[in-house]
């Protein structure tokens, strides 16, 4: 096995903020190397040897991380699906890749999937840490700057709770219904076609009926309009699809 490291030599633990790390890695040694580097900087580190098992934990509701460090070359799952599956999702949790593919080609396909950065084996562990603080504080200063809670007329969505009111009463909306709602109040007055709702909503591998949009959309109505029939909020733009707003 080629070495991976430049460079290991003990690290001075710093006095950074606790933050939760996955690592996925299925060589061993490599794992447990960076798992070790990592804690000694005083990050949690969650490790994980498969993409199909890091993807369970990364949308598991109960599991919340800060940073994904992740190799491309994995069993199940591999890493740039894995990247395309999270963006696809709307999850934006920055990604470290780490890669023994060292092409041009392959660096910028990893940055175009949904990677915020690419460090190619072999690495320093300084290096590694250096750029792990470097997106988590990336990432702290976006959500700083990103509204906690969208509002439109009498509805409210609170975005680190998952939560939807109306006239300050909480809605009880379906995982698809919130995430269309999402997109409306992120984006008020453009018109979306079913397909694209369906791509960004069900993803790309869905293969059902474009009508399902329809359906929901109108669940969606009765939740949210006061007169579903005559609809104020969403409506319907023929020979196009939906505008909110």
């Amino acid at each position: 096995m080629i070495a991976i490291f430049q460079v290991i030599s003990p690290m001075p633990v710093s006095t950074v903020e606790t933050s939760r790390l996955l690592l996925v890695e299925d060589d061993d040694s490599i794992r447990e190397t960076v798992d070790e580097a990592l804690r000694a900087e005083g990050y949690e580190v969650v490790p994980c040897a498969d993409g199909s098992e890091a993807l369970t934990f990364l949308t598991h509701e109960s599991e919340q991380f800060d940073l994904l460090v992740l190799d491309l070359m994995l069993p199940g799952l591999g890493g740039l699906d894995l990247c395309r599956e999270l963006r696809r999702t709307n999850d934006n949790t920055p990604i470290l890749v780490i890669s023994a593919r060292d092409s041009e080609t392959d660096r910028v396909l990893g940055l175009e999937v949904g990677a915020d950065d690419y460090l190619v084996k072999p690495f320093g562990l300084r290096e590694l840490v250096a750029r792990c603080r470097a997106l988590l504080r990336r990432a702290r200063q976006v959500s700083m700057s990103l509204p906690e809670i969208y509002t439109y007329a009498n509805l409210s969505m609170f975005i680190h709770e998952c939560r939807v009111t109306r006239n300050g009463q909480d809605l009880n909306l379906s995982p698809k219904e919130y995430k269309i709602l999402e997109l409306f109040l992120k984006h008020p007055k453009r018109v979306w076609s079913r397909d694209q709702l369906l791509e960004k909503v069900w993803g790309l591998d869905f293969f059902g009926d474009s009508k399902t949009v329809d359906v929901h959309i109108r669940w969606l109505r009765e939740k949210i309009e006061e007169q579903p029939s005559a609809p104020e909020l969403i409506r319907t733009v023929r020979g196009f699809g939906y505008r909110f707003g």
